[in-house]
């Protein structure tokens, strides 16, 4: 059985897709596409496929990660291909690798955001993710199945702050972008419970909704504070198995006696 691990896209209107929608229409294209999908056993066999950690609802992303496993082996890049050509733009296949290391789903620590507050001065954001950064606790509520829960969305924050101007936005309107780096702890930190958190702490209250993106999702380096890609290490491992006969052509032959 081969594992292809890939990264996908949300873009444009197709960030509103569910992701019970995107699986009816990544099932879909894995039809179209006629990939040799493994199936699982019982009276109501599914395709195997894993999902990680998915955006929510209604948040762009370039960077989410599933895993399918094939009965018969195929090229990831050529497969990359022919299911991305299957699905609707804005659903886009955009990486694919063998899977040739264990837990992909423990190397997502950590997320990188964009937030877009159209209506707020740049000024009054930096302002406020100046005040969120030195607050020891910013307590946020979400309401949930059972009730309003409370819980303090502050240790999860690794790093909040202002980026440039967009260059698409109109020069009679302000607009202010944030840069996120929250770590996936449990209750999970969303940017939505950031910005509640911001309207807490600093009285920043955007005149209207957010437009958040997913930017990279990965494991999270302590020492250089960045997320670092998730599928390298597969990569890694391929390039080290094809270096292998090489190496191996190219060695010297031990002489044996005179």
């Amino acid at each position: 059985m081969q594992r292809i691990r890939l990264r996908y896209t949300k873009r444009g209107r197709l960030r509103f897709t569910s992701h019970r929608d995107f699986q009816r229409a990544f099932e879909r294209a894995l039809r179209r596409a006629e990939v040799p999908m493994a199936y699982s056993a019982g009276f109501t066999p599914h395709p195997k496929v894993s999902y990680a950690n998915a955006a929510p609802t209604g948040t762009g992303s370039e960077a989410e990660y599933l895993e399918i496993a094939l009965t018969a082996p195929r090229d990831p890049e050529v497969l990359r291909a022919l299911l991305d050509e299957s699905l609707p733009a804005g659903l886009d296949i955009v990486d694919a690798v063998e899977a040739r290391t264990p837990g992909l789903a423990d190397r997502l620590t950590a997320s990188v955001w964009e937030l877009r507050l159209d209506g707020v001065d740049p000024a009054d954001a930096r302002r406020a993710a100046e005040t969120f950064g030195r607050a020891e606790t910013v307590e946020v509520q979400r309401a949930t199945k059972n009730g309003v829960r409370t819980f303090d969305a502050r240790p999860a924050v690794v790093s909040l702050e202002t980026q440039g101007a967009p260059a698409d936005r109109p020069s009679d309107r302000p607009c202010a972008i944030l840069r996120l780096v929250v770590r996936h702890v449990t209750p999970a930190v969303r940017p939505d419970d950031v910005l509640s958190g911001l309207r807490a702490v600093a009285d920043l209250a955007p005149p209207v909704p957010a437009a958040v993106t997913r930017l990279a999702q990965g494991l999270f380096d302590e020492e250089t504070g960045t997320v670092t890609d998730p599928l390298a290490p597969d990569r890694e491992a391929a390039e080290a198995l094809t270096a292998q006969p090489v190496a191996a052509a190219t060695a010297p032959t031990p002489e044996g006696p005179a």
